[in-house]
């Protein structure tokens, strides 16, 4: 059912030619092997093969490193389209795409990027981001990972320690950006980001690199996340993410600086796919609210379905308002710290009220996991917690107040 919203001005024709190829893919291909994932906790190798042909990897990476030469308004349709998918939400694309691709693109010298992001683009290389660690969440300036940078006989490189919990793609992932300490004393300024290629050509581990159990979570039952164990791990100082310029082993202590850039796409991609998920969950009710019968006419006849979901549709419009004006700005390179922590904690906390208020008017079958909504309902309640609390995000953009 299509919805009444209006146009986001930010979408180009070729946006959305692109958002109806993958919209019909994700129909075609993956909705229907969704069960089979949520059982498994995670979809296969196989699929980032065939995410890589279908022009769903790295589609705003420019075509000189394999990407599809796009801009964020790509890889936004594509997650628009996840989130209204909603039985796929398994799919770490994003995170691999628009998250660890940009620290690659913008960070990496020109070795790097050939080296790493081709193989991003055809899903041959998987990625995650290690930031998080046991006892430091959003506070990333205290991570306990370290890297000690030694030089012997095997040649210059890091020897990398810690340990990393609630990875996205922890399982799948064979190329791994870890938030690490190459100078503990230094606090911020001592923080790094070393690139671990984990395992070998033959696929095997590399020594020392252990991942943990795929953890059991409340919803994104389809998505692999896990801990990750680093013991004296040996990474080759070319693996640091330092600048375009930089020759290996500079740009030590640069880390935070990255992170802090990079991260108020993070928290607009979170947002861009609450919206998707309301608009999900919106049209999804109201086909079923009209067609279930209840006192002898449908849900939809009484005055309170109809009230709660104008009430619903008013929250989705001026949800994607929000998020349209987000992405106009960042498209410009003018979206700041503040706006996106804004946009990430109002959004998502939306998304908990209008999918608890939808799932409200299924009666007992919004709790049944054959239901989308079910799976909305559970998958929604991480976006206020990932990418940063939204306290910490309140906190943030207090601070330019």
């Amino acid at each position: 059912m299509s919805l009444p919203l209006f146009p986001s001005p930010w979408i180009t024709e070729d946006h959305r030619m692109l958002q109806d190829s993958v919209a019909r893919f994700f129909k075609e291909r993956w909705v229907p092997r969704s069960a089979e994932w949520r059982e498994a906790g995670m979809m296969g190798r196989e699929t980032w093969l065939e995410a890589g042909k279908n022009g769903l990897l790295c589609a705003s990476m420019p075509e000189a490193y394999g990407g599809g030469g796009g801009d964020f308004g790509h890889d936004a349709v594509i997650l628009l389209e996840q989130a209204k998918a909603a039985t796929i939400g398994g799919f770490g694309g994003g995170l691999h795409s628009a998250i660890v691709g940009p620290y690659i693109l913008h960070y990496g010298n020109e070795e790097q990027k050939q080296r790493w992001l081709p193989k991003m683009a055809t899903g041959e290389l998987v990625s995650a981001i290690a930031m998080t660690e046991p006892g430091t969440g959003s506070d990333l300036q205290n991570v306990r990972t370290l890297a000690r940078r030694v030089t012997d006989e095997t040649g210059d490189h890091y020897v990398l320690s810690g340990q990393k919990v609630f990875i996205t793609n922890g399982q799948n992932a064979n190329l791994v950006v870890v938030v690490c300490k190459t100078d503990k004393a230094e606090g911020a300024k001592g923080i790094s980001l070393l690139v671990v290629e984990v395992e070998r050509e033959d696929g095997t581990l590399v020594p020392g690199f252990r991942r943990g159990r795929n953890l059991d979570k409340i919803g994104m039952k389809a998505q692999d996340t896990s801990e990750l164990f680093f013991d004296e791990v040996r990474v080759p100082v070319a693996n640091l993410l330092g600048g375009p310029t930089a020759q290996p082993g500079e740009g030590e202590g640069q880390g935070f600086y990255q992170l802090m850039q990079e991260l108020p796409q993070e928290r607009l991609i979170i947002a861009i796919t609450g919206v998707g998920a309301m608009e999900r969950a919106l049209a999804d009710t109201l086909a079923y609210t009209k067609e279930r019968k209840a006192f002898g006419k449908s849900v939809w006849s009484f005055q309170n379905t109809r009230f709660k979901l104008a009430e619903v549709q008013s929250h989705l419009l001026a949800a994607r308002a929000l998020v349209d004006a987000c992405m106009v700005a960042h498209l410009k390179g003018e979206l700041d710290a503040a706006r996106a922590a804004l946009a990430k904690a109002w959004v998502s906390d939306l998304q908990c009220k209008v999918v608890d208020e939808c799932l409200q008017l299924f009666g007992g079958y919004g709790y049944m996991m054959e239901y989308p909504i079910a799976e909305l309902y559970a998958d929604a309640r991480v976006q206020r917690i990932y990418g940063g609390t939204n306290e910490i995000m309140k906190e943030l953009a207090s601070r330019f107040m």
